[in-house]
């Protein structure tokens, strides 16, 4: 899996006053990749495309360097107490991706480089719920880890994290450069999560994302790491030889964690998130524009439709249907790692 390489980049002029906005600035103008002001990462104009499609993919190898002004955090649960602001969006196409109908028909990365206010604030959040321990989530609007080359934030922040006493951090990745931050003093306060499917799935939805083999050699390396792991199987699809295939994953999974466990690892560290796959009518839209040949399951009639918190609506499997995946997924994680921590399956 290479690296992302954005083709184009746009820049808030303001963000050139921070020196992390500079380098990364500088960098890529030296390697001649075409770069243009805007007058804000909210509303980046320029980014062309005469079809769904085209835009997409325009928006998907785009960079836009800003500046995160808001000093609000939004709500995290169940998973954390708050979102950490370090990126938006990311290069991987997954067709069922929830980011295609938040971020709009565009969805291009933004990396912000006021880090060190970022993180100010994170502080001043985490003394004003003490003795609480507050966590925060670094992925729920963005893969962070596909941009970490550019911008260390990952690092910075995992360090920051590292030396708070009631701080911690989670994000997740289906991405495996990790390298950079296997040396890190985390002191336990960062859990580096997974997202995993079979390799069937991976194939078909999972466009521009590292193999099956290639995150687990990087979980691997994770583990080695010291850190505290957890691993996402998202979404989790009922297809023909589902339950060979999801086996087929835990026993990989298995052989690589098991090869690489330090001395000092404690099997009640891991932790398993578990979600099926759904889908609202909005955006069963988005990705049929986006994707007119897409191969995903979103027959309306063959799912129940559920109420969500936020007002609208969504197609899941049956309860039977659901049932009968929480019962194979709970079993088959016992069967594996019977000392792992199930956070949630929905």
């Amino acid at each position: 899996m290479t690296d992302f390489m954005p083709k184009q980049i746009f820049y808030e002029p303001e963000a050139l006053n921070y020196p992390l906005g500079k380098e990364i600035f500088r960098y890529f103008k030296s390697m001649n990749i075409p770069i243009n002001p805007t007058t804000s990462h909210n509303r980046v104009t320029g980014i062309k495309g005469d079809t769904p499609q085209e835009a997409y993919r325009e928006a998907k190898n785009t960079l836009v360097i800003g500046v995160r002004r808001s000093k609000d955090f939004q709500s995290c649960k169940p998973s954390a107490h708050y979102q950490l602001p370090l990126a938006t969006s990311c290069p991987g196409m997954c067709e069922y991706c929830y980011l295609s109908t938040t971020l709009g028909p565009k969805p291009y990365l933004r990396v912000y480089v006021n880090i060190d206010e970022i993180l100010n604030i994170t502080k001043e959040i985490i003394q004003s719920r003490s003795p609480e321990i507050t966590i925060f989530e670094g992925a729920a609007t963005s893969d962070p880890l596909p941009v970490e080359k550019y911008t260390g934030s990952l690092k910075k922040t995992i360090e920051f994290f590292g030396k708070e006493e009631l701080g911690r951090f989670r994000f997740v990745t289906k991405f495996t450069n990790v390298d950079s931050l296997l040396t890190i003093q985390h002191n336990n306060h960062t859990r580096f999560r997974f997202s995993l499917n079979s390799q069937e799935i991976i194939n078909k939805f999972e466009h521009g994302t590292p193999s099956l083999i290639e995150r687990l050699e990087a979980a691997a390396k994770v583990v080695k790491a010291g850190y505290p792991i957890g691993f996402i199987v998202a979404p989790i699809f009922r297809f023909e030889n589902w339950k060979n295939e999801y086996r087929s994953l835990f026993l990989l999974l298995e052989k690589y964690l098991y090869e690489n466990l330090p001395e000092n690892w404690s099997p009640d560290s891991l932790t398993f998130e578990f979600i099926t796959h759904r889908f609202t009518s909005r955006a069963k839209s988005n990705i049929t524009n986006i994707f007119p040949n897409t191969k995903l399951p979103m027959n309306e009639e063959e799912r129940k439709f559920k109420f969500g918190q936020f007002g609208y609506g969504k197609y899941i499997y049956t309860s039977n249907e659901i049932d009968e995946l929480k019962e194979f997924f709970l079993q088959t994680v016992e069967k594996h790692f019977p000392e792992a921590k199930i956070e949630y399956f929905i």
